[in-house]
């Protein structure tokens, strides 16, 4: 039915017009053609007044009533170092191009009033003016030097990489359908390389994970972090088709080319809390955020910086605003902490691991020295005797043989470590096997391993004394031998402690 009416109010319309046309045809022949000219261009040159005073108070007006939306104006200055002079060489543009835009629009309008068809009017023909000519080469021509010059210095001082020595953390942004992967380093600072060719579903980026960099590698969830003040090195990359890396408030733009790494560096100069601090100065911003709960949060409440891709990039597109906080770096220490590595939670001993004949790495001994110390501190404060026996989970031998691997010294480290910590301390080593092979040989390894833990302890300055070495082959399997899994689980070295414990009151 809606349909209807527009179709019928179309056909309408142009009837009118087409009857509008008719009136005038008859008006003309029933004044005279030079008449009809004449009042013709009166009204056109008068209507083109009136157009020019609606336009461009117009335009003035709506950039008034707008301003405090757009970017570089009312409460939305750059939030970073560098987009003061962003802003500064937009509305020095916007000088120049203002003056031409008003003055044209004005000469075009008064010009067609002026010049209106009159009788006995003849017009002027100027073949050649020189002085016209210097003027309107001169002048732009200065203008383009002035705004090339302020354009060229503004982006050799934006677009500039870091220097060497310079204080700055670097994070890497891989734009795809449709969002973005945002990778911190951990506390090496350092970003991991990449290999497009190790992409895979458990490895989204392509991080070579034989670099010790990617270990402590960070991806975090929707919501990004970075400190205030600090300068930010984005390494920008896509995987699919042409992205863009874009933070309007922070005056960064640039591109994320499959195959073509770019590169942006910014600090950001106000918080989250800042900037929403300064919008609530301003009545459209204390307006509920939802329309329909007026009692709820206002608008400026609600405000954060926001990631977006400014290419078309799929229908998807929209999805891939990602949150962005400034905090102080206090704030931002607390969250770095709350972080995990990506390949730690994500890779580790999965099929996409390159170090799976690894039992540890130096990046996991300070994790497990620290669990280590709290399942020994749990286990002398216990007066349970069950909870006495700890398993050491992380050290290995030589397939069939006594010899210690050379990873297997981070869990004995952690064992002398205790033991120091509780120098009247004496333990007791087990080692085990499964019950594949002769049950004799299986005791002879049992005792092997266990003598060969005992001796490294001793080599790392522990008295043989506080040690006892004991090996019981299969005879005392944790789990049933009936899979690969469980006889696994059987092939171990424990300890017990015996006694003494007291912690060095060093």
């Amino acid at each position: 039915m809606t349909a209807l009416i527009i179709l019928l109010c179309f056909i309408l319309i142009t009837i009118v017009l087409v009857q509008i046309g008719k009136v005038t045809e008859l008006t003309a022949q029933i004044k005279g053609e030079r008449e009809v000219l004449r009042d013709n261009s009166k009204w056109n040159g008068l209507l083109s007044l009136i157009f020019l005073v609606v336009f461009l108070g117009g335009v003035i007006i709506s950039a008034y009533e707008f301003k405090n939306v757009m970017l570089g104006y009312g409460p939305h200055a750059a939030a970073s170092k560098h987009g003061a002079m962003l802003d500064a060489l937009f509305n020095l543009t916007l000088v120049f191009t203002g003056i031409v835009f008003v003055g044209t629009h004005i000469a075009l309008f008064w010009f067609a009033y002026k010049y209106r068809y009159q009788e006995g009017r003849k017009a002027t023909f100027l073949a050649h003016d020189n002085r016209l000519e210097v003027w309107w080469t001169a002048i732009p021509a200065v203008v383009m030097t002035l705004l090339v010059v302020r354009g060229l210095n503004a982006w050799n001082e934006v677009m500039a990489d870091v220097k060497e020595g310079e204080d700055y953390m670097e994070i890497e942004a891989t734009g795809q359908q449709f969002n973005w992967s945002i990778r911190y380093p951990g506390p090496d600072n350092k970003l991991g390389t990449r290999d497009y060719k190790l992409t895979t579903a458990g490895n989204p980026i392509g991080q070579d994970f034989t670099d010790s960099k990617n270990w402590d590698d960070m991806i975090p969830g929707q919501e990004l972090y970075l400190p205030v003040g600090k300068k930010v090195r984005v390494r920008i990359i896509a995987k699919d088709v042409l992205h863009n890396f874009y933070l309007p408030h922070f005056r960064v733009k640039m591109d994320a080319v499959p195959g073509l790494p770019t590169m942006f560096v910014f600090t950001p100069s106000k918080t989250t809390a800042e900037y929403r601090n300064e919008l609530r100065k301003y009545p459209e911003y204390n307006e509920p955020f939802d329309p329909a709960d007026p009692t709820g949060p206002k608008r400026w409440e609600k405000f954060d910086y926001e990631l977006a891709c400014a290419e078309l990039c799929g229908k998807g597109h929209y999805s891939m605003r990602r949150v962005l906080k400034i905090v102080t770096q206090e704030e931002y220490d607390a969250w770095f902490k709350k972080q995990e590595s990506y390949y730690l939670t994500q890779v580790r001993g999965k099929a996409d691991d390159p170090n799976k004949d690894k039992m540890t790495l130096p990046i996991e001994a300070p994790i497990r020295a620290k669990a280590f110390g709290e399942s020994v501190k749990k286990a002398v404060e216990s007066t349970n005797a069950t909870d006495k026996t700890l398993q050491l989970s992380f050290i290995n031998f030589e397939t069939g043989s006594a010899k210690l691997t050379e990873d297997s010294k981070y869990e004995l480290d952690n064992l002398v470590t205790a033991l120091n910590t509780y120098p009247g301390m004496s333990i007791a080593i087990a080692g085990h096997t499964d019950n594949v092979g002769e049950p004799a040989a299986n005791m002879s390894l049992s005792v092997e391993r266990a003598n060969a833990v005992a001796n490294y302890l001793t080599t790392r300055g522990i008295s043989g004394g506080r040690l006892k070495a004991n090996g019981f082959g299969d005879t005392k399997p944790a789990v049933p031998n009936d899979t690969p899994e469980n006889r696994a689980k059987n092939r171990r070295t424990e300890f017990t402690i015996l006694g003494g414990g007291t912690t060095n009151p060093s």
